[in-house]
């Protein structure tokens, strides 16, 4: 069904069903977005539906789109299954990540192939996907959650990092690109984020809460990169460290 009468702007967000995912998500909403949500699992996305329900006050509309992104062959159904619906999209967040950990000396091509199938070959899927409606809308935005590992990597994150960078990468690409429309792209890479991928990593004895980036501190950055508020640093990537 498209509900094409709504004026409300449309975002799509991966790795919807948790962490910086789901504090995106409820910042889009209380900014009057309705949401894509994609990600594995649907009872994951089910839960920050709910979420979005209390903290929007029930007003933003949302759609959950349940798709493995590292299999490519499902890119052109999320896109396709969110236009449908609502006959626009306008924002596009890549936050869905693999993150295996593995020393330099145990890499395999496995590994290197599920890195980058999630990390950069989805997202530039999407991104190729979406760049016709962009450009027949004259409007688009891309903010791509990258990570300082691409700076300085935890020991161990060698393909994660270098997936990152290839990321960060695209958001360059798709300025030097987007001279048809009017299309921004933004890369947030923050350090350590209290999420569950970070304590399956890490212990909090060895990094302690105190030391870590709450999820709502990137989010509210995506949401001021969305709304134009940062547009001085539309085709960088923006580091978030803690205070």
């Amino acid at each position: 069904m498209v509900e094409s009468a709504s004026k409300s702007p449309v975002a799509i967000v991966t790795g919807a069903g948790g962490g910086i995912g789901t504090a995106i998500c409820i910042e889009l909403a209380k900014a009057g977005y309705h949401i894509s949500l994609v990600g594995r699992s649907e009872t994951s996305l089910q839960a920050t539906v709910n979420e979005i329900a209390v903290c929007s006050g029930n007003m933003a509309q949302t759609l959950v789109v349940p798709a493995d992104l590292s299999d490519h062959h499902q890119i052109t159904n999320i896109v396709q299954t969110t236009y449908q619906h609502w006959d626009k999209i306008d924002v596009l967040i890549n936050n869905a990540a693999a993150c295996p950990n593995f020393p330099i000396d145990q890499t395999t091509i496995q590994e290197l192939q599920g890195a980058f199938a999630l990390n950069y070959f989805a997202p530039a899927l999407l991104v190729a996907e979406l760049w016709p409606i962009f450009v027949q809308q004259d409007f688009g935005c891309v903010i791509n959650i990258s990570s300082i590992a691409t700076v300085d990597p935890f020991p161990g994150l060698s393909m994660y990092a270098a997936s990152k960078s290839a990321m960060e990468s695209l958001t360059r690409s798709i300025i030097n690109e987007a001279s048809e429309a009017d299309i921004t792209s933004y890369s947030i890479a923050p350090g350590a984020v209290e999420t569950s991928m970070l304590r399956s990593l890490i212990s909090v004895d060895d990094l302690p809460t105190d030391k870590t980036l709450n999820p709502a501190t990137v989010a509210s950055v995506v949401l001021d990169c969305v709304l134009g508020r940062r547009k001085s640093d539309n085709g960088k990537t923006i580091v978030l460290e803690k205070a």
